[in-house]
């Protein structure tokens, strides 16, 4: 009796703490929705009102910033891992980092838009960023040197924040992001530099993001609005995404070839041979779409090995 009592009261345990992450999860999934169908409206006002041309740019750019969004997941796991940050303190940290991710999105928008309009050459620079930026991402190859890579730039980020922020404290207090130490003297603690090194890595891909929508459109408006709307979906997706991300193999390779093809497109633009925003939405689609097919079919061939394997 005392066994089966036993049995029953660690079963108990496990619905209560497996009850909490379902719900959780089914909130997410639900803001998720909202937010991808509240920017689905916002391209459908932007195609009624400013014409099709404006709302395929939208629709465009907001499918670049969202996948390139989903690359976030992995340093934000990093950075959480790294800083031993709990589940429950977690959001806090990506509530603030939007944010402050919101503010520095519509600061270098604006330098951008201003540099293209003042200085054409920029195109090319731009152009530059993202041919680059679409190599790097194809030559990182397998999984494990794309860990190494993502784990040398969070180094280099955590390096650059403990150097800003040396004064800190080496546990977690809560919520706070600062607490006084036995001098009375005010310290940063994990959560803070947590936090720090989550707006830096959201510049380091702002770098990236950003060109690659102003290779889709120069109106202000789009640009900021795709940003926006793909942050305001990240702390949502975080939550459905953050264990399911590394299942999508061939996601990261259709990413570079989406950057890759914007950066074709921009020095095509300078020299005035031009892609309709039908065209680039197409091949923004089509390459996404597959990538993530490719990586669905992918993962059922292993399913089926796996279970052929064990029988």
């Amino acid at each position: 009796s005392s066994s089966s009592s036993s049995s029953s009261s660690s079963l108990i345990s496990r619905e209560s703490t497996s009850q909490p992450r379902d719900l959780e999860y089914q909130r997410a999934m639900v803001k998720t929705i909202l937010t991808v169908s509240l920017a689905c409206f916002f391209g459908v006002g932007i195609l009624i009102t400013r014409g099709v041309s404006s709302g395929c740019e939208f629709f465009a750019g907001y499918l670049i910033e969202q996948s390139l969004s989903i690359d976030n997941l992995f340093v934000f796991l990093m950075l959480f891992d790294y800083f031993k940050i709990p589940i429950n303190l977690q959001n806090r940290v990506l509530s603030w980092g939007i944010g402050g991710a919101i503010l520095l999105r519509g600061l270098m928008i604006g330098v951008g838009v201003a540099a293209l309009q003042k200085f054409r050459s920029v195109i090319l620079v731009f152009a530059g960023i993202l041919i680059a930026s679409s190599v790097n991402l194809l030559l990182e190859g397998t999984h494990q040197d794309e860990t190494h890579n993502s784990a040398a730039d969070e180094n280099t980020i955590m390096k650059l924040t403990k150097m800003i922020f040396p004064n800190t404290c080496g546990e977690l207090h809560g919520e706070y992001f600062f607490v006084k130490n036995d001098h009375g003297k005010m310290i940063a603690t994990p959560l803070f530099l947590c936090l720090v090194c989550v707006e830096l890595s959201d510049f380091v891909f702002a770098v990236d993001s950003i060109p690659a929508v102003l290779g889709v459109s120069k109106d202000p408006l789009i640009v900021y609005a795709s940003n926006i709307f793909a942050i305001m979906a990240l702390r949502s997706l975080y939550t459905v995404l953050a264990k399911a991300v590394s299942n999508f193999h061939y996601l990261k390779p259709a990413v570079a070839l989406v950057l890759g093809f914007v950066g074709v497109k921009m020095v095509g633009e300078y020299y005035h041979y031009e892609i309709s925003t039908g065209v680039s939405l197409a091949v923004i689609c089509t390459l996404l779409g597959s990538g993530i097919l490719a990586s669905i079919v992918e993962n059922r061939q292993k399913q089926q090995q796996g279970r052929g394997d064990s029988t």
